[in-house]
């Protein structure tokens, strides 16, 4: 597998009280065993389980609940190595082996710790206490030995999807998707500029991406710390910046879009990439904004209005799309997909994905696309993206549509990556030379993957 070279970390509840801390370590271990529990209990998202949590204790201060956030968010992303480690699943397990294994906590310490607090989990057993003190090079040297699908923290069945995908360095990527994100956001050149947010958020250490000329990206938090709060910002309320990754910045550029182009953003959802396009274009030309769900599409009002955006059109489902037909020079399919590529920030879909899942999936990806291919001109670009790594729904999608559509042709989106960044920053990878997929252990963005084709006649 060649790379082309032409080519919240945790979470954090809404604040219900201030930010006085009224719980214990071992209270905060408690809670986030007990949120797990119902997470498997009730099948249930991650983010409604700490929210309900959250309503339902209100006495936890803000520091409480962003710990125990940190704990969730962090055990679903490395739930396959802590079982593994701790010889249980069990959410007491898995929050006790993070503590240990990834917060950097001793044994003896929880001992401590758990004595002095009544709402703690019980004391550790004789076992518990003989794999959590174990030595460091024990541990090590032990998990080395642990099955590929545990080491990447994957699903067992996804294994092989991974090895087709990037051959070796399948452990390596897949073990990346199970870190803690970054905060990535998108200057919004409509209003603002990146030196100037850059110093309005000087007190989280922001960087420049390095990529997107327009990201800035807030480092990764790392065990109980906090993340930013960056929606609380004057600059997010005042529309000078949006929070996302740089991997989907990268896409939305790599769409190309140019002032005064007709597009259509096909599966719109709530408009991170609409709103890209249109600073692309500088505010000129036309955007359509299109969704087959209301529901996904309904946040896309707001966001305009907040960016100063003035040339997007929002297309309801109810709405007829006629007028739009073979009119696009270039149609924007950001298709439903599995998400694994970022699985750093919904760890809890990993573990929900079926065969069966991909399979509808991938359904519906082959629909969108022929649907959307209807609006491309001759001449036009029709331009397929996914936030998965997982070539059935990439690769394999782009060239099964071009077979049974001969107008169509895949094109290098090379030349275009190395216009647009160069040929010293991090590259992607790709199995074709033409379509390219960002990972966080190639890129360290989430995964995307695009590809490009043009309409030929």
């Amino acid at each position: 597998m060649a790379r082309v070279r032409p080519d919240v970390g945790g979470f954090l509840f809404s604040s219900v009280v201030g930010s006085v801390d009224l719980m214990k370590v071992g209270a905060r271990y408690s809670a986030a065993m007990e949120i797990l529990e119902d997470i498997d209990r009730r099948h249930r998202p991650v983010a409604q389980a700490l929210a309900d949590w959250g309503q339902s204790h209100r006495f936890a201060g803000s520091k409480d609940r962003s710990v125990i956030g940190n704990l969730v968010y962090d055990v679903l992303r490395q739930r396959a190595s802590l079982a593994w480690r701790m010889n249980s699943d069990s959410p007491r397990s898995l929050v006790l082996g993070l503590s240990v294994f990834n917060w950097g906590e001793s044994a003896e310490n929880l001992i401590r710790e758990f004595s002095d607090d009544k709402h703690a989990p019980g004391e550790l057993s004789t076992a518990e206490f003989r794999v959590l003190s174990g030595s460091e090079v024990e541990v090590s040297s032990g998990f080395e030995k642990a099955p590929d699908w545990v080491r990447g923290n994957i699903p067992q069945w996804l294994e092989e999807h991974f090895y087709a995908n990037f051959d070796d360095a399948a452990i390596e990527e897949a073990a990346a998707l199970s870190e803690r994100p970054p905060i990535d956001i998108r200057v919004n050149t409509h209003k603002s500029e990146r030196p100037r947010i850059l110093k309005a958020l000087s007190r989280f250490n922001p960087v420049e991406t390095s990529l997107s000329k327009v990201g800035i990206r807030l480092p990764a938090t790392k065990g109980p710390a906090r993340s930013a709060n960056i929606k609380s910002e004057a600059g997010y309320q005042k529309g000078w910046f949006e929070i996302q990754d740089e991997g989907s910045q990268v896409a939305s550029q790599l769409v190309y879009a140019k002032a005064g182009e007709q597009v259509l953003d096909y599966c719109a959802g709530a408009g991170g990439k609409t709103l890209a396009l249109s600073a692309w274009m500088s505010n000129k030309g036309q955007i359509y904004a299109y969704d087959s769900d209301r529901n996904r599409l309904a946040p896309i009002y707001e966001r305009i209005k907040r960016a100063g955006v003035r040339n997007v059109q929002v297309r309801n489902p109810q709405d007829s799309m006629s007028d739009l037909a073979e009119r696009m020079q270039r149609v924007v399919v950001d298709a439903p997909c599995t998400g694994s590529g970022i699985w750093r920030r919904r760890p809890d879909t990993k573990w929900r994905l079926t065969p069966e899942g991909l399979e509808r999936r991938l359904s519906e990806q082959r629909q969108a696309l022929v649907e959307a291919s209807a609006f491309v001109r001759p001449g036009g670009l029709l331009c397929y993206i996914t936030c998965s790594v997982i070539m059935a729904e990439n690769e394999s999608q782009i060239y099964a549509f071009c077979e049974d559509n001969p107008a169509f042709e895949l094109i290098s989106a090379g030349e275009v990556w190395e216009e647009l960044y160069g040929i010293q920053t991090p590259k992607p990878w790709s199995s074709d030379g033409c379509s390219v997929t960002l990972t966080p252990a190639s890129t360290g963005t989430d995964g995307f993957f695009f590809a490009v084709l043009e309409r030929r006649y």
